[in-house]
């Protein structure tokens, strides 16, 4: 359908949306001031609960999480769609000046996962007053641990999909883009994210005496120059691929040349051909350097994140469906996936769907001057929430005509 055609079942999404925004950013701030970090995060669940009661669904509470499932049956039977906010922070000391900045020292939503839930939860409300368009079922999947603990994963385990979902949907908010833009692509959308421990093994010794020792050090600092080397000559320059070594630890004091030394990073990729290909080459080029130093190397990989891969034709009907949902200029392809790691891949190696950016940089801020998602200071354009109720409900009523 043509961006410049009217639709009748998104009329009045945007005013819908914006009729609900005190509600919805009442929700955010209230999770924004009290972040709880993992699997269980039951204060925003009962958030969550609080703001879905009196709402026709069929709420479900998780087992092995503080997941929250919400199923909205429509007039007429037919498929399941799914839409996702997941609802963890992150361990940062929040330095935003904010009125209602985190009361939790050392915990902080960075990455905007309480405007998730609260978009997610006034889209339920947006879609329960419009039950008599949808052909179908919503499941709105509010989910714990993102941030690096598979939260996406034990949910699936839990049964979420058992009952069959047709298509499903994720907005993620960034400081870093337009506020009240989204953008998507189809195909790759994040990388996977692994993480590598390397444990170099020689022989210590005195300081003074290098020769009396088999000294690690040279061959963790040689490693992290082959580790590149091996990227820029065994992966090809058109499978993009990044491999950080964040940090290398050895040594007690100046005179002592340490038993060992370790490197630890993260692997990133956009294929999983290519992630079995950098794991294969990490281990060969980090023990054949060991080895020249005369030293004993072993490495671990700890698969993290697979790649999130957004099906090719829901990709690119997001940006048309916003288009259509909220006009042109909020719309906005994008050309090149993003090397962060998202568990919404679980869902979307499973059922066809998407995730989107929508974009929230503070009015008067430059984007390339606006703090990043994860800084201690990033700040979102509450205004932009509007369009990501708006777009969460237009995904659904889209699929479920």
């Amino acid at each position: 359908m043509s961006t410049t055609t009217p639709d009748p079942r998104l009329a009045g999404l945007l005013e819908g949306a914006r009729a609900l925004q005190p509600r919805t950013v009442a929700l955010r701030r209230q999770i924004h001031k009290h972040p709880e970090q993992g699997l269980q995060n039951p204060k925003t669940q009962a958030a969550i609960l609080h703001a879905l009661d009196g709402l026709p669904l069929k709420v479900t509470k998780g087992e092995s999480t503080t997941s929250v499932v919400a199923v909205l049956e429509g007039d007429q039977p037919g498929p399941t769609v799914l839409l996702r906010g997941d609802m963890d922070g992150l361990p940062l000391q929040e330095d935003t000046g904010l009125p209602y900045a985190s009361e939790v020292d050392g915990n902080m939503h960075a990455c905007g996962h309480d405007t998730h839930v609260a978009m997610l939860a006034s889209s339920a409300r947006l879609l329960a007053d419009r039950r008599d368009a949808l052909k179908g079922r919503v499941l709105f999947m509010f989910q714990p641990g993102e941030e690096g603990h598979h939260g996406a994963r034990y949910m699936i385990e839990e049964g979420l999909l058992d009952d069959g979902v047709e298509k499903a949907f994720a907005l993620h908010i960034t400081s870093t883009l337009k506020s009240g833009v989204v953008t998507c692509r189809p195909g790759p959308m994040m990388a996977s994210a692994d993480t590598f421990h390397v444990h170099v093994k020689g022989r210590g010794g005195h300081g003074a005496m290098p020769h009396n020792a088999l000294d690690p050090v040279p061959a963790a600092a040689a490693m992290v120059g082959a580790i590149q080397t091996m990227l820029g000559r065994r992966i090809s320059v058109h499978e993009p691929a990044v491999v950080t070594v964040a940090q290398i630890n050895a040594g007690t004091t100046t005179n002592i040349i340490p038993e060992v030394a370790t490197l630890d990073g993260t692997i990133r990729t956009l294929s999983e051909a290519t992630r079995a290909l950098v794991h294969k080459e990490l281990k060969q080029a980090v023990k054949h350097t060991a080895a020249a130093y005369g030293c004993h190397a072993e490495v671990s990989i700890v698969p993290g994140y697979p790649v999130t891969v957004n099906d090719d034709a829901v990709g690119k009907h997001v940006v048309d469906l916003a288009a259509r949902a909220m006009g042109a200029s909020w719309s906005e392809p994008m050309e090149y996936p993003l090397m962060g790691a998202e568990d919404f891949s679980y869902v979307l190696q499973r059922v066809p769907g998407a995730m989107a950016f929508l974009g929230a940089c503070p009015r008067g801020i430059d984007l390339e001057e606006a703090a990043p998602n994860h800084s201690n200071r990033v700040l979102f354009d509450e205004a932009a929430m509007e369009h990501g109720v708006a777009m969460y409900a237009a995904f659904a009523l889209d699929a479920l005509r």
